[in-house]
């Protein structure tokens, strides 16, 4: 079982209040009744978040916080206080980034990027100190591989990101088509691997799949519309990436190759189906 993280527990006892569930070593673990499943019963199994309430006691939700041990996420400051600042969590209880893991002051209202971890008292806290948890492990990754990303600051080169909540990663700018923000979330595509660990990403699909998955999408917004965009090889990357999500390279061979097939006309200011 895992502090912080979801768990899948059998159902031990039923009590007026909740049901209690089997945490083996750990001992019984509540559920409490406005979070019991209809269908638990004894014997029976829960997915729940374990944590510790605000008197430090063991407890199990059905409900999904914000952020989980060994995840990164943007989150708000709902209050300071003397021990430090707490996030709203998600949960009845807020998540607390105790001063030594402020890498700047936080103020209350304001969004911050964090780490969630169990420090040594064995309390779930968040850090802003990425760097101390973030390119701790070797990235083991494919040239293509889908990975999921997290963005973290703006560099001269594009935006760092955090890979699947472990690796450090960089977008370049010719990659990007639009502003990121701080915390956005989103699929990337990993481009290569590099010897100091770090990731360069792209946001695009790498190889003909991609082609061939955007060429359904332009057909069925080609007959959705009528039978014509507004949209061509001459138009803007801007414009291509509101409609598609693509860059203009990749929007540019996807009609190619419909224009090939004899699927589509292609004019400076429209694409259209052919009859």
């Amino acid at each position: 079982m895992y502090l912080g993280q979801l768990n899948r527990l059998v159902v031990k006892k039923q009590v007026e209040f909740g049901v209690y569930l089997d945490g083996n070593s750990w001992g019984d673990i509540l559920l409490p009744r406005r979070y019991v499943p209809k269908t638990a019963d004894i014997g029976s199994s829960v997915e729940v978040f374990l944590y510790l309430d605000s008197e430090d006691q063991l407890i199990a939700t059905t409900e999904k916080p914000l952020v989980m041990v060994g995840q990164v996420a943007q989150m708000k400051v709902v209050a300071t206080t003397k021990v430090g600042a707490f996030l709203n969590w998600g949960l009845k209880k807020d998540l607390l980034v105790p001063f030594a893991e402020q890498n700047v002051p936080m103020q209350q209202d304001y969004s911050y990027l964090v780490y969630c971890l169990v420090d040594k008292s064995n309390r779930i806290v968040a850090s802003s100190k990425l760097d101390k948890f973030i390119g701790k492990t070797t990235p083991d990754y494919q040239a293509g591989q889908e990975v999921d990303i997290i963005v973290a600051e703006p560099t001269d080169l594009g935006y760092k990101v955090v890979v699947d909540h472990q690796h450090w990663g960089l977008l370049y700018k010719d990659q990007i088509f639009k502003p990121l923000k701080r915390g956005y979330s989103c699929k990337a595509y990993v481009q290569k691997v590099r010897t100091d660990g770090k990731l360069d990403l792209i946001l695009d699909k790498p190889g003909y799949g991609k082609t061939l998955d955007l060429t359904g999408q332009i057909l069925q917004k080609l007959q959705q519309s009528g039978g014509e965009l507004a949209l061509s090889d001459k138009s803007s990357p801007e414009d291509i990436y509101a409609a598609f999500g693509v860059s203009k390279k990749v929007f540019k061979q996807a009609i190619g190759a419909l224009f090939k097939e004899q699927k589509i006309e292609i004019s400076p200011q429209s694409i259209k189906l052919k009859a």
